[in-house]
């Protein structure tokens, strides 16, 4: 089974929103999706009621994630994770332990040559309109990273 980890600052927004649209994309026989953050804001708590929303409008519900945080362990649990921005990417290569932990992580955005940004907006401060846009780009690039996982490795 291939283990992919989403991962944000609070993981309130936009890694419950990739990790659910990823995960709808997959097949859970043979894909296990996760997501967490890399402060401790929102440790237990559901996604914000906004991402909760837009994703439910698109059928997916995301509802039943809980938030957590990163750690080190999470480089043994996963084979891919994927940030949403450089600071996160940073802060989760700040705690890898070798090579092959840093190997593991990449910007999302990364896997879509496409997609003219390099990071997902944070939407927190936003309206629905900003956690509409962030829904869209997640969209697109699941749509491109679930593709490549189905027929290659990463």
């Amino acid at each position: 089974m291939t283990r992919i980890l989403m991962v944000c600052l609070g993981n309130i927004c936009r890694s419950p929103l990739a990790h659910g649209i990823l995960e709808s994309k997959l097949a859970t026989n043979q894909f296990y999706v996760d997501s967490a953050g890399t402060a401790n804001y929102h440790v237990g708590e559901a996604p914000d009621h906004r991402s909760i929303a837009v994703a439910k409008s698109h059928g997916i519900d995301i509802s039943h994630q809980r938030g957590r945080q990163f750690k080190v362990a999470d480089f043994d649990a996963f084979d891919h994770i994927f940030t949403m921005d450089d600071s996160n990417y940073r802060n989760v290569i700040a705690l890898a332990r070798n090579t092959n932990d840093i190997a593991k992580v990449q910007c999302i955005l990364d896997v879509d040559k496409t997609i003219k940004l390099t990071h997902v907006p944070d939407p927190y401060y936003g309206d629905m309109s900003d956690f509409k846009q962030v829904f869209q780009l997640l969209e697109k690039a699941c749509n491109t990273l679930s593709h490549s996982l189905e027929n290659t490795s990463l």
